[in-house]
């Protein structure tokens, strides 16, 4: 019997698209890909790939429109914030992520902060928005002390938060930080705890939740350095993680509904795709760091990698609006990812280093990122090069695996050992 294969394009050209791609390469499918690099992992399952300018959704569209894609799906946040559902929606292809109005959740802070006061969500932590410094901005300041958060209200990618004795050591520095800040921004409390992840399946009516995932944004072990758009993450086999009760979980999987009920009613629209809920636990209290509408990077490959139903379904689940029909299972196994990125990396990255891959001898537990391939060689740009998986029963034999793995890939590179090492001795935040 003749199946008809469904065309899906994809948007984005980095680790979670390679992710988002394995999972959605399969006899049923014709995989596309809008790109802004030669993604050598995302090319080989592709049979259409261009590269061109991801603010472009006039352009974007026109490609999903002349291949007569079934559907989309949207990786990264920026498209998403230029409205590339609402662009997409107006030609008639369906697609997974929220339109530019439902995302501003993750492009604007403090709006995600004034719909979680305004709908009275638990986990809000103390804040204030800002145009620019004034005198109440140096009021608030001082009311903080030294616990303190700034950042910028925008979209920054991942790069745009700076925090007290950590990046700032002076009320002069963050005031100075705040003025060089390129529109609105937020100040709030410093929460000192454990952070973790919740990602979410949305179809508007009905929310599904993935397994919870800690990542860590610090450039260098022990959580020092910049922030950077994440070093790695990590996952237990039962889909909890140590310092979390049940009740922990259920609150922030609450958070989570009650933000997207919200969000529809203040937008008068139904969201999409995938909802990200940025948690910290501190003093036996669960509170928001903020949310993101599509995938993390690199949380989409832990969580794809054990994924036990079909991604092909969940994603017409989602554009049918029946989620609740679909019962979504993962596999109780352990993951970590370690994230190999170019030296200098966020501020000052090599580029055009070559990344040799001689020694390893299976790259199925390679997902590439912000790479390039020239002449079969595969060079680094500025942003992160590759995510290493390890996958075993418990987290430090994934970690091993991971480890051993990225261990064999050389270059003008680095990445972090201590991902997945030695979780249970983690008592200070890796925010």
């Amino acid at each position: 019997m003749f199946i008809k294969k469904k065309k899906i394009l994809i948007i984005g050209s980095g680790a979670r698209e390679h992710a988002i791609a394995k999972s959605l390469y399969s006899s049923k499918s014709l995989l596309y890909c809008f790109a802004t690099n030669l993604n050598p992992g995302i090319f080989s399952l592709c049979i259409g790939y261009l590269i061109g300018n991801i603010k472009d959704i006039k352009y974007i569209t026109d490609f999903g429109i002349f291949f007569n894609v079934d559907f989309a799906i949207v990786g990264p946040e920026l498209p998403l914030s230029l409205g590339i559902a609402n662009s997409f929606n107006k030609a008639g292809i369906k697609i997974i992520g929220p339109v530019k109005e439902l995302a501003r959740i993750e492009s604007s802070k403090g709006f995600a902060r004034d719909l979680l006061k305004k709908n009275n969500i638990p986990g809000l932590i103390k804040y204030k928005r800002f145009d620019k410094v004034n005198l109440e901005t140096k009021k608030f300041l001082l009311e903080l002390s030294e616990e303190y958060v700034i950042k910028s209200d925008g979209l920054e990618g991942g790069k745009g938060v700076k925090v007290a004795n950590k990046d700032l050591f002076s009320h002069e520095e963050a005031l100075k930080f705040c003025s060089n800040i390129n529109g609105p921004f937020v100040i709030e409390e410093k929460i000192n705890g454990l952070e973790f992840s919740l990602l979410s399946f949305s179809d508007g009516n009905t929310l599904q939740h993935m397994p919870i995932v800690q990542d860590y944004k610090r450039a260098y072990t022990n959580n020092l350095g910049p922030n950077t758009g994440g070093m790695g993450s990590y996952n237990d086999s039962n889909h909890k993680l140590y310092f979390l009760s049940s009740e922990d979980i259920n609150l922030a999987k609450k958070i989570n509904e009650l933000t997207i009920l919200a969000l529809q009613k203040n937008c008068n629209c139904k969201y999409k795709g995938i909802l990200y809920g940025g948690f910290i636990k501190s003093k036996n209290r669960i509170q928001l760091i903020e949310f993101n509408a599509r995938f993390g990077d690199p949380e989409a490959i832990n969580l794809l990698s054990i994924l036990n139903t079909d991604f092909l379904d969940i994603c017409y689940a989602i554009i049918n609006t029946s989620l609740h029909k679909l019962n979504i299972k993962f596999l109780n196994i352990a993951t970590v990812v370690k994230y190999i990125v170019p030296n200098g990396y966020p501020n000052n990255s090599v580029q055009n280093g070559i990344i040799d891959l001689s020694y390893i001898n299976n790259d199925n537990s390679l997902f590439f990122g912000g790479v390039n391939q020239k002449n079969s060689k595969i060079i680094t740009t500025s942003s992160r090069a590759i995510g290493v998986l390890g996958k075993n029963i418990n987290i430090m034999q994934a970690e091993q695996e991971a480890e051993y793995m990225a261990s064999k890939i050389f270059g003008p590179v680095f990445y972090r050992k201590d991902i997945g090492k030695f979780q249970h001795h983690i008592k200070t935040s890796i925010i």
